[in-house]
């Protein structure tokens, strides 16, 4: 396993994060297609040996099931690992329970710190963009954490790119702690990002977890045209059917699979790799349920692709409308 710095901090991360979306179980909040204790620890325990350092969760996944979940397993050697949270998504039915406002931030932090066993994180995100709050009261809160010590850095998720040239800059001109990171949807079937964001955050020395580099499984090449769709993920993730399944779509699929076939790789891996030939992404966040899976994609890292393989990979996109930012 290799490590880079995460964006302009000096905390090194694995090349592969483990997201743990995944975790969770049937109890309720939790995802349909979500993994319990004992099965979610197997995983972690693995990643943890195949070199996995990088952990990301957020307090809404399984109303805090996720977090519990991870902080449970981790137990006993966390200063190993990189642990990241997230704070903006609704966590009750009160008008202050969602957001980044300073009363929201400073709850969720705490709950979120009991859930995860820990005195600290390493990397506090915010989820979204909060419409409501001033980027000014969030970025001062922000700060605070990391200087009573509850937050090592902070990080960003999904947002247009203007949000976040924003941010960076109102950190800069108030002198704040500032962002090290974006975790944006990229992948092969989904490059908007290509526009704007990331050569914001090329420029601004931004280390990039993208989410989904899979699609939600899409770029497994799974699911097939014209035929009936299904499986737990497919009846369960309602944004899946939401952000894929075009004739595009496909197209990019029928090309993956062949640069797989002539790699002698799966598609999932050739897809991971053609994310960690990407300029400025550090640390793809893979999303797994069983050890197959997680074994597989560790071994992505291995696969070499020629800038012929590249640009054959993505000669075949088109653009499409910006998903993902709620």
């Amino acid at each position: 396993m290799d490590y880079l710095p995460l964006g302009s901090s000096g905390m090194k991360v694995s090349r592969l994060c483990l997201g743990c979306m995944s975790f969770g179980g049937p109890e309720p909040g939790g995802l349909t297609w979500s993994l319990g204790y004992e099965d979610s620890k197997r995983i972690i325990d693995r990643s943890i040996d195949a070199g996995i350092n990088f952990f990301d969760t957020a307090d809404v996944y399984s109303a805090g099931r996720s977090e519990e979940i991870l902080g449970k397993a981790i137990d006993g050697r966390r200063d190993d690992l990189v642990v990241a949270t997230k704070v903006c998504s609704p966590m009750g039915p009160g008008p202050n329970d969602k957001g980044l406002s300073r009363k929201h931030v400073r709850h969720s932090i705490r709950k979120s710190l009991e859930r995860l066993r820990t005195s600290y994180i390493d990397l506090y995100q915010i989820h979204r963009w909060d419409y409501d709050t001033s980027i000014k009261e969030t970025l001062t809160t922000l700060d605070g954490l990391v200087t009573d010590g509850r937050v090592s850095y902070i990080g960003a998720s999904s947002m247009w790119a203007w949000q976040f040239a924003e941010a960076l800059d109102l950190s800069e001109t108030l002198g704040l702690e500032p962002f090290v990171s974006m975790q944006n949807q990229y992948n092969l079937t989904y490059r908007e990002e290509e526009r704007e964001m990331i050569p914001l955050c090329l420029a601004r020395g931004i280390g990039m977890i993208p989410w989904s580099p899979l699609a939600r499984g899409f770029l497994t090449g799974k699911y097939k045209r014209g035929h009936k769709q299904g499986g737990k993920r497919f009846e369960g993730d309602s944004r899946l059917k939401l952000f894929y399944f075009t004739e595009q779509d496909y197209a990019v699929v029928d090309t993956l699979v062949g640069v797989a076939k002539e790699k002698g790789a799966s598609p999932a891996q050739v897809a991971l790799a053609w994310l960690l030939h990407k300029p400025g992404v550090v640390s793809p966040i893979i999303g797994v349920t069983s050890m197959r899976q997680l074994d597989e994609l560790i071994e992505a890292q291995s696969i070499k692709l020629s800038s012929g393989d590249l640009k054959l990979l993505e000669e075949t996109y088109k653009p499409r409308p910006t998903v993902g930012f709620v």
